[in-house]
């Protein structure tokens, strides 16, 4: 079965209209993700005070992100392979990828759990995490990479679908789950008392609950799109080589950013207890940023590998304009709502007078220059779409990661924590430029054969 009709729209209809319907499931389903860890932070703030919350966020979630989010860098390939294989309506390589990004999900779970436990402790040396949260970082650690088999095969599973064209189910298995994450919250540190450790217990049963609805309904879907159980341990090994060459960069991409990430908050570690749990709180607010353009760069990725999968390269392009348009205009609002009103956001996770003071100076020096960072979300998600990730990869870990370094390791760019916030300005302006420059000056879609414009 060569081919095989998809009966896709995002190869069709109006650009901007099939992007958003695209983009709107990812961002709630985003949401919910992110509400996952954002309810553990206001409970556990106000029910166990502000070392609880700098032992669940911050530095944690650095360092949750480093190890995880390599994998999901890595599961970007193939969700990649999958929605070029959809686009050419070829089946028999849509069946195939399918199931090899299910067993690979599975193998690096696996992976994933046994080293994030291996290495919690070391981790919170390295990043100097204060004596007085060590051992509540430590606990929910332990537990929360032990339990990580459900958020990682669900980061899959969702990929999948999205390369198919399917944003909302996702979305609804995460709904799922986060209400499931409030409940048990709320039952594990209100009633049973379970301190951090209930935060980490709820988070990866509502994590496991989301995964096993997505593989069930990945099994009840028809024709080329089903999940077939008795696969789920098969893989193609030259899929599988094509989804590691295009996943793998994209993983040492995001490793790369946590560990400036964690150089950042080693720095901010230093500043002492009230300054962490302000960036922890600053974390949760900044999540809505990083969900807005994360979603509108998953819905450029899917746009670009379907249409460029199709041969449809005119419409790529135009789609990426589209997109990096809408991504620069909802930058700006949510700035402007930041500078506005962020006060009473931090509020909402520290009563803490001292540390609202502080994440209130962090909200100043970053939220000013979220416009800066948008090109490099679009563009990237583009070149992504496309198979293409060692130009990303190049430059965030030399225009990214490394000018942090650099700004860091000089006594001015840790003599405060605007200036230690300072680093994120100046990269990624670097970096936007070399973005523009590059994808302006290189027809980085020029290999496929055009088969229609629009």
């Amino acid at each position: 079965m060569a081919k095989e009709r998809t009966g896709n729209g995002i190869t069709e209809g109006t650009i901007w209209k099939q992007i958003l319907l695209f983009f709107f499931p990812i961002l709630f389903g985003t949401l919910f993700l992110t509400l996952y860890n954002t309810i553990d932070a206001i409970i556990v703030g106000q029910a166990l005070g502000k070392e609880a919350l700098a032992a669940v966020s911050g530095g944690t979630s650095t360092l949750t992100n480093l190890i995880i989010g390599f994998f999901t860098g890595v599961a970007g390939g193939a969700t990649v392979v999958i929605s070029q294989a959809y686009g050419a309506q070829d089946g028999e390589k849509v069946k195939k990828s399918l199931h090899t990004a299910i067993c690979l999900s599975i193998v690096f779970s696996l992976v994933i759990s046994i080293g994030g436990f291996l290495l919690t402790k070391p981790m919170l040396t390295i990043m100097a995490t204060p004596k007085d949260i060590f051992p509540l970082a430590e606990s929910y650690l332990r537990i929360y990479f032990l339990g990580s088999t459900g958020l990682i095969i669900f980061n899959m599973s969702s990929g999948i679908l999205r390369a198919f064209g399917d944003s909302r189910h996702p979305l609804w298995f995460l709904v799922i789950g986060a209400i499931l994450n409030i409940i048990l919250d709320i039952l594990f540190i209100a009633v049973f008392r379970r301190g951090v450790k209930g935060a980490a217990e709820a988070t990866v049963i509502s994590q496991a609950v989301s995964a096993l609805c997505t593989l069930i309904f990945l099994g009840t879907r028809k024709g080329l799109e089903r999940m077939e159980v008795s696969r789920m341990l098969t893989y193609d090994p030259r899929i599988l080589q094509k989804m590691l060459s295009i996943g793998l960069p994209g993983g040492i991409q995001s490793v790369m950013y946590n560990i400036s990430n964690m150089i950042i908050q080693t720095k901010v570690n230093m500043f002492g207890t009230d300054t962490a749990a302000a960036w922890a709180a600053y974390n949760k607010l900044d999540a809505v940023f990083w969900m807005i353009v994360n979603a509108f760069g998953l819905s450029i990725t899917t746009f670009v590998g379907q249409n460029y999968g199709a041969g449809k390269i005119k419409r790529a392009k135009k789609g990426v304009t589209e997109c990096l348009i809408m991504t620069l205009f909802s930058a700006l609002l949510l700035a402007s709502l930041y500078l506005s009103f962020g006060r009473y956001g931090f509020m909402l996770f520290a009563s803490d007078e001292a540390v609202v003071e502080i994440g209130m100076r962090i909200l100043n020096t970053i939220a000013p220059v979220f416009l800066i960072y948008v090109p490099i979300e679009i563009y990237s998600g583009a070149l992504r779409g496309a198979g293409k990730t060692v130009v990303p990869t190049l430059f965030t870990v030399f225009g990214i990661c490394g000018t942090r370094i650099i700004w860091l390791s000089t006594p001015i760019g840790s003599a405060s924590i605007e200036r230690v916030m300072l680093s994120y300005a100046i990269s990624w302006t670097l970096v936007t430029l070399l973005f523009v420059i590059y994808y302006y000056s290189t027809d980085v879609f020029g290999e496929r054969t055009q088969k229609s414009s629009l």
